[in-house]
């Protein structure tokens, strides 16, 4: 039962929830940015670079001719899918400099946390630490 107790302590603790939010959050927004990456920033891209869509570019390993990528998965032929990569790394590059303008944002809305104010000082004859209200050191009894 010892165990459990644990496991049950470590699930609750603040840290864990935080990212079980941010897993399922992350998931929902990715869905968002690869529907931007793939129908809003790619089609321009492929438009001025003479119309080219990333995803149809491959190079085939097998000798054969095929019209696309597609026939060439069906037929079952080794291909390197660089233009799919290529997507993927426009992807990613975007979801990183949304999550960036994100937490920038963020920490400008966040207020600056104060400093705690101090409960000791330093008796200025022994060095020793003393409570802020003492008029005394209670190492070395020296009056202040």
């Amino acid at each position: 039962m010892k165990i459990m107790d644990e496991f049950k302590q470590f699930i609750m603790r603040g840290n864990v929830i935080d990212m079980a939010v941010g897993v399922i959050i992350g998931g929902a927004f990715g869905k968002i940015v690869a529907s931007m990456v793939s129908d809003i920033i790619m089609p321009p891209i492929g438009l001025l670079l003479g119309e080219v869509d990333f995803s149809s570019l491959y190079i085939n390993m097998s000798g054969k001719t095929f019209a696309s990528l597609a026939e060439a998965q069906k037929a079952g032929a080794p291909t390197l899918n660089y233009g799919l990569f290529l997507n993927n790394v426009i992807n990613f590059l975007i979801v990183a400099f949304v999550i960036f303008l994100m937490i920038k944002q963020i920490n400008k809305l966040q207020k600056p946390a104060k400093p705690a104010a101090p409960v000791t000082r330093e008796c200025p004859f022994c060095c020793s630490a003393i409570a802020i209200k003492a008029v005394r050191c209670p190492n070395c009894t020296s009056q202040f």
